[in-house]
Order: C-alpha cells, then structure tokens, then sequence
C-alpha cells in the first residue's frame, strides 16, 4: 500500500485476498486452457502481481478488492501474451514481430543447408 504499512501488515492484506487468485483463475479457466498454461505457473505469477498490486494500491483509487481483482485479471491475460509464452517480453521491439519457430523445422532446414554445401 502507498501509506506507510509493515511487511507483517502487507503479509495479513496477501493472505486475507489470496482466494481472489483461485476466483480469477477460475473465471478465466478458457484463457488458461487456450493458452496450454500449467496452472501451477498462472497461480505463482498471480500471487506476485497480488503482492506487488497491494504494495501498490492507493486506497484514494478505490476499494481494494476490486483494485486486485483487475490486476490480477491483467497478469492473467500477460501470461497468455504469445510474447511471454515463448520467452520473448524483453526482446528489443524490433524483434518481437518474429514469430517462435519449433525447433524441427529449424533442424530440418539446417539439413538442407549442409546437403547443399555437400555437394
């Protein structure tokens, strides 16, 4: 929270909202599916956005728990970003329209390419 508030404090506000995680990975179990997430990895990311957003929360913006659930509803939505599934959200802005490529087919062109040289 913005206001001066202790670790122990801050702690107590976590474990207090920490069912909001479950409720917005319920809601939004489609996304999780679709985009082939291990809900063990949305449920570690949603508890550090919980921590964050309550270190961040400004009670002037409103009431808490609506404040958590948005954030937490836009991390979900980060983790299923194609960026972050392929490990691609720091890489410069230039490169982030190249789309991941599997590895077989990098495997068979690299082939290609040394027949080519063979011969």
């Amino acid at each position: 929270m913005k206001t001066t508030t202790t670790i122990e404090e801050r702690n107590a506000i976590v474990e207090k909202n920490l069912l909001l995680i479950d409720m917005v990975m319920t809601k939004h179990r489609d996304v999780i599916k679709a985009g082939h997430m291990e809900r063990d990895d949305v449920y570690q990311q949603l508890a550090e956005r919980l921590i964050n957003a309550v270190d961040a929360y400004d009670p002037a913006k409103g009431e808490l728990e609506v404040y958590l659930e948005i954030q937490l509803e836009r991390e979900l939505f980060n983790c299923a970003h194609p960026r972050r599934l392929y490990g691609q959200m720091d890489t410069p802005t230039p490169f982030r329209k190249n789309r991941a490529v599997p590895l077989d087919v990098l495997n068979e062109t690299v082939i290609e390419q040394e027949k080519l040289l063979a011969a």
